[in-house]
């Protein structure tokens, strides 16, 4: 499943997963992002269940944005028992994405 993250229902679909949780951090203007997002969306797919994925957009939430530190996007945190266990910030190719998940899921 796919969730559009805001500052409002952080905490309760990503800190309290029980899942760990993938949020591509990206805004409407970053061409990077664009390129990112699909496959996130990919992802949400064929770990259906077994992970949280979602798109938390940097300007509409600074909240989310600044707790974490981003400062560059785009920017994927993987999160697991509320804690940050990683991130990859930059468009990388999905393996790479795949691989993370692998490793913590």
């Amino acid at each position: 499943m796919f969730e559009k993250l805001t500052d409002a229902n952080f905490e309760e679909i990503v800190v309290k997963s029980d899942k760990l949780a993938i949020v591509d951090l990206s805004a409407e203007w970053c061409g990077p992002c664009r390129m990112v997002s699909p496959i996130i969306h990919e992802l949400a797919a064929e770990y259906e269940g077994r992970i949280v994925a979602g798109e938390l957009n940097v300007d509409d939430n600074p909240t989310i944005t600044a707790l974490y530190k981003v400062r560059n996007i785009p920017t994927v945190l993987y999160i697991k028992g509320g804690q940050v266990v990683d991130k990859q910030v930059g468009a990388v190719p999905k393996a790479s994405y795949k691989a993370l998940i692998e490793k913590y899921i």
